[in-house]
């Protein structure tokens, strides 16, 4: 049984959420605050980390990047703040994903269950093998098919199988392209990953059925594999 740490200084979500994820076969430990939190967290690692942002004696991004520091462990934010500076904040210390209140413990369950099977994917080199990377050559293969891909197309798309699940936001991905771009509106990554997705799709034959770099409202985008 897979243990998930929920920390939630709402009492009354805190409990919902755990009658949601136990339901749902979780094993679950709560707490109301970042210091006990951390220090449970230092006792037992958990499977995954639910983590509200603004919560007593240690803040959520506090918590996130002291975790980071040593583990690699999944976590998804849970806050009422909205801005888009605070999802791209939260994912850029290491956040797995962002959910922002009020949301339905549906919804949180299947974030949840889509995290974890990420990263049982990310384990399995089976995935891996769909995509072969040349670097010296600059090229990317899917199994015995050659994508066809510019420069920028290329190291794109090597970070993102690299990577496989990270949430990157456009600034991210236009710094990676081109540290020396700062005149070049970050919107031009999404015709990058337009003419990729295409690309990808006409080798992989998988049609409209899966989309292999997906958009993260108001953040990025991420890879995920079928």
């Amino acid at each position: 049984m897979k243990h998930i740490m929920l920390v939630e200084d709402e009492i009354e979500l805190a409990e919902l959420v755990k009658d949601y994820l136990e339901a749902a076969g979780y094993e679950v430990s709560m707490f109301h605050d970042g210091q006990t939190a951390y220090e449970a967290f230092l006792r037992r690692k958990p499977n995954l980390m639910l983590l509200d942002l603004m919560i007593p004696r240690m803040d959520g991004l506090t918590i996130c990047r002291k975790v980071r520091e040593q583990s690699d462990l999944p976590m998804i934010m849970m806050t009422a703040r909205t801005e888009e500076i605070d999802r791209v904040l939260g994912l850029n210390m290491g956040a797995d994903d962002y959910i922002c209140k009020p949301f339905s413990p549906k919804e949180l369950v299947a974030r949840v269950q889509a995290v974890l099977r990420r990263l049982e994917r990310k384990a399995e080199p089976e995935q891996n093998d769909l995509f072969r990377i040349d670097k010296a050559q600059q090229r990317i293969w899917y199994q015995q098919h050659a994508l066809n891909l510019t420069p920028t197309e290329f190291r794109l798309l090597e970070l993102f199988l690299e990577h496989v699940g990270h949430v990157y936001s456009r600034a991210q991905l236009l710094d990676h392209i081109n540290p020396e771009s700062y005149d070049v509106a970050d919107r031009v990554i999404d015709s990058h990953i337009k003419n990729l997705r295409r690309k990808i799709t006409e080798v992989a034959k998988t049609g409209h059925q899966h989309e292999w770099i997906q958009a993260v409202y108001g953040v990025g985008y991420r890879f995920e594999y079928p």
